[in-house]
């Protein structure tokens, strides 16, 4: 090999991947050359949306994340408890809180609320009309400002194969666990959790899992459930042990861009103990 042959080598290896045509990626029999398969990756086209491919009911989820001033913890749990009671006093909508919870490690001077609604978006389009026109509920809301330093919403879906979401007793901690995704790989995050979930089920530590519509999308969040820290710990070193978690969690770890967990402790008011 000569020593212009070879400097061509490396500047093609060094051209954008957007160079490459779709014919020096085929090999001469017409299948995929090895370059194609390392470079190039395929999302299988489908007639349905993921999100109803991964989740099968008409049950919105909503979640807000409110940072609050550190010397307002006080007054916006007052005036959170106060909008909670206003939404279930009407009995017309089926919207229901399902949890709040204030961080206990992570984001410190956070809190979480999870709203579940029956009926699709078509639900919580007539709740937000219903809310919007209640002043006790407005007026709670542009309070609620005051005491807060940033927040945000977010429109989740359940994943169809997480086991059914159950409120619990006693006292618990929990863990939210948020991934954020590289776009196109929800399919297969679906297609490994399916399996894995099935490792994660000895204690009843799994308590919801969803994953993002409006708001940041391919975001995925599962919230766990335990007694304690020693539980956790305890029931995490399980799963490893279990033969096929490690093959889990080696084909979705390549599918993550970023993530973080939170560990929470239900508010006074959260109907989730």
């Amino acid at each position: 090999m000569t020593f212009v042959s070879l400097r061509l080598m490396v500047k093609a290896f060094h051209q954008p991947v957007r160079a490459l045509s779709t014919t020096a990626a085929l090999a001469r029999d017409g299948s995929e050359s090895w370059l194609s398969k390392l470079l190039v990756r395929k999302i299988e086209p489908t007639k349905e949306s993921h999100s109803r491919m991964l989740s099968d009911k008409e049950i919105i989820y909503e979640l807000h994340t409110h940072n609050i001033r550190p010397d307002s913890v006080g007054p916006y749990m007052d005036n959170y408890k106060k909008s909670v009671e206003i939404v279930s006093s009407k009995k017309n909508l089926t919207i229901e809180l399902i949890g709040s919870w204030s961080v206990e490690v992570g984001d410190l001077d956070q809190c979480l609320h999870l709203w579940r609604y029956t009926g699709g978006f078509e639900m919580v389009d007539q709740t937000k009309k219903a809310l919007h026109d209640d002043p006790d509920y407005v007026k709670l809301t542009q309070e609620r400002g005051t005491y807060l330093r940033s927040r945000h919403l977010q429109y989740l879906l359940a994943f169809s194969y997480w086991p059914q979401l159950a409120l619990r007793k006693d006292k618990n901690i929990y863990e939210i666990r948020s991934y954020r995704l590289k776009p196109g790989t929800m399919i297969e995050w679906g297609n490994n959790w399916a399996r894995a979930i099935n490792y994660r089920q000895n204690n009843d530590e799994a308590f919801a899992g969803f994953f993002s519509q409006i708001g940041r999308l391919y975001n995925v969040h599962h919230i766990w459930c335990y007694k304690d820290l020693l539980s956790r710990k305890e029931t995490r070193e399980s799963a490893w042990r279990s033969p096929g978690w490690d093959e889990c969690v080696a084909y979705t770890v390549p599918l993550i861009r970023e993530m973080h967990c939170r560990i929470l402790i239900p508010t006074e008011f959260s109907p989730t103990k």
